[in-house]
């Protein structure tokens, strides 16, 4: 598909929009999916799905500590990276309800979601001007498998608003890069024209500013998005490598440095390195052999991490985005690299077709950076040794390749469109129809696939209800009991403390009743000063089978009080 296709004037296939148009059917369309995707989620958190956990119960904690005004954390607790913006997003919604609620942690998380679809949505029309793409983009994003969701919508640090500056990361370059001082676009002269951004020197350093926030932000957050920040960067320093040196580059330096505080403050004061706690997470502590490091990334990643599996598992069939991705990205790439090789026509700026298009070069430029993040992010995770150790649950490391969505799909879409055809004669012959065929297949496959795991995952949203259900059970029944401490498993412990708004607080052991890994030590200190703390534990569990012998050996010893899916045990 790359020979011979032929670069479409972005915006030739649809008429140039006028000024207060009203939007028509692909507009409507895309608000439908748009609203879709949100609804599906909003859905999905109305029913506490996805499942929850000690972690994002972590983030709920460090949530609850900032709207009572006790605590600031920089850092997830219990570790020494991973900001916890996410924490700080919920508090206010905390602080308004008057406690903490699951619904309340995700809230923020869910409109992280609709911006990043807003932002996808955006940069597709300016990288390419086609809204019948924009659209598919949109179809495709609203979607969600298990993994999918769970990146999107659990408040577990990090990954919830990775996607969404990594999109406005590239948008705000490519506004910068198009709008550059020097340049006017073709229509600045007419009078519904667009004007150039030397006219708005405000807003122009505005978005240096927002850039340089955003790409600080991300550093203290999560390091995974690095490589979307920096082809982002590459971008700008390509095209206004002049404006650099001058006060946009002076104004992008001190809002890094201010989005990236948290993390500069802490480090100075403790003299701790973050990188290192980040390669210690990777697995750099662990060892994984080759093989397997290899059939996690480039096998099992792709398909678990964008989308393609159902909940926890990849069948056989669901592998082919395997195959279809390191192919993708070569296309994507080629194609883009010729572009960005050819000059503009129109020296002065992009052609009059409309605002949603940039100069083809800039549009050529940012495609192949975000080819190039993506290419850099599988790579990073398939040398790691989480690919291999943990190669189900580690997939979550690749979604930021969903913001590369665009790139990697736009050659497969304009073969789908116009097949291939000889720049000379325009015409199609035997190869254009075949390639035309292949694309449009691609792309069926692409959105049935992400369709069926979306369906897959939608399946098991009764059983994650009915577990919660038990869950609230168990913290209802120990506040009958009128137990305010108890010791239990990591993936019990911070859940139970979070869910009953630290009127139960929990310290963690391990199964063979040894204290465990306590993210919040003010817990086990509290514990251990209590005159007679319970047990809580899974129904079924290695913890419930070492508790419920030590109630044989030593009869008399410990009341246990059962209800469904667990176990309390009362010190008498």
């Amino acid at each position: 598909m790359t020979v011979g296709v032929r670069e479409q004037p972005r915006g030739a296939d649809s008429p140039r929009p006028r000024p207060g148009a009203r939007p028509g059917l692909v507009g409507w369309l895309t608000g439908l999916a748009v609203l879709a995707g949100v609804g599906y989620r909003l859905w999905l958190l109305l029913r506490a799905a996805p499942p929850t956990n000690s972690d994002e119960a972590t983030m709920g904690l460090a949530a609850l500590h900032i709207a009572r005004g006790e605590d600031f954390p920089v850092w997830f607790y219990g570790q020494h990276y991973m900001g916890t913006l996410e924490a700080y997003l919920a508090a206010p919604v905390f602080a308004l309800a008057g406690g903490p609620s699951l619904l309340g942690l995700r809230l923020p998380t869910l409109a992280l979601y609709a911006l990043f679809l807003l932002l996808i949505w955006r940069l597709t029309l300016r990288l390419t001007g086609d809204r019948w793409f924009g659209l598919l983009m949109v179809a495709l994003l609203a979607l969600g498998s298990d993994r999918i969701v769970k990146n999107q919508l659990i408040a577990g640090g990090g990954y919830p608003e990775m996607n969404a500056a990594g999109a406005a990361l590239a948008l705000l370059a490519v506004d910068l890069a198009t709008g550059r001082p020097g340049r006017r676009s073709a229509d600045a002269g007419r009078p519904d024209g667009p004007t150039a951004d030397t006219g708005r020197p405000g807003w122009r350093l505005a978005r240096w500013a927002a850039w340089g926030l955003l790409a600080g932000l991300m550093i203290w957050v999560d390091p995974l998005v690095l490589p979307y920040v920096a082809a982002t960067g590459a971008v700008l320093v390509g095209f206004c490598r002049r404006e650099l040196w001058g006060a946009a580059g002076a104004l992008l330096g001190a809002a890094a440095v201010l989005g990236a505080a948290p993390l500069l403050v802490h480090s100075l004061l403790t003299g701790r390195n973050p990188l290192h706690a980040v390669l210690a997470a990777g697995g750099a502590n662990a060892t994984a052999g080759w093989p397997d490091r290899l059939h996690g990334g480039l096998v099992l990643g792709p398909p678990l991490g964008m989308g393609f599996c159902a909940p926890g598992q990849c069948a056989t069939w669901q592998l082919w985005w395997a195959l279809a991705l390191p192919l993708l990205l070569a296309i994507a790439a080629a194609t883009a690299w010729r572009a960005l090789r050819t000059p503009d026509l129109d020296p002065a700026g992009p052609a009059a077709v409309g605002p949603d298009v940039v100069s083809p070069r800039v549009a050529a430029a940012a495609r192949l950076a975000l080819v190039l993040a993506a290419a850099a992010t599988l790579g990073a995770y398939t040398v790691s040794s989480s690919a291999g150790l943990t190669p189900v649950e580690s997939s979550r490391y690749l979604s930021c390749l969903l913001i590369s969505l665009p790139a990697l799909l736009w050659p497969v879409w304009a073969a789908a469109r116009h097949g291939l055809r000889p720049p000379e004669t325009g015409r199609r012959g035997v190869g254009s129809t075949l390639a035309r065929s292949v694309a449009v297949v691609l792309l069926a496959a692409t959105l049935g696939t992400a369709a069926n795991a979306t369906w897959r995952a939608a399946q098991t949203v009764p059983a994650t209800r009915a577990a919660e259900a038990r869950h609230t059970e168990l913290v209802s029944t120990l506040r009958q009991l009128g137990v305010r401490h108890v010791r239990a498993g990591y993936w019990t412990c911070n859940r139970l403390t979070f869910a009953s708004a630290e009127q139960v607080v929990c310290a963690v052991v391990d199964d063979t009743l040894r204290p465990g890994f306590d993210r919040y030590p003010a817990y086990r200190r509290e514990v251990d000063g209590a005159a007679a703390p319970a047990w809580v534990a899974p129904a079924g569990s290695p913890l419930a089978e070492v508790l419920d012998e030590r109630q044989r050996s030593t009869p008399g010893s410990l009341d246990l009080v059962t209800i469904e899916g667990w176990r309390i045990y009362l010190p008498r």
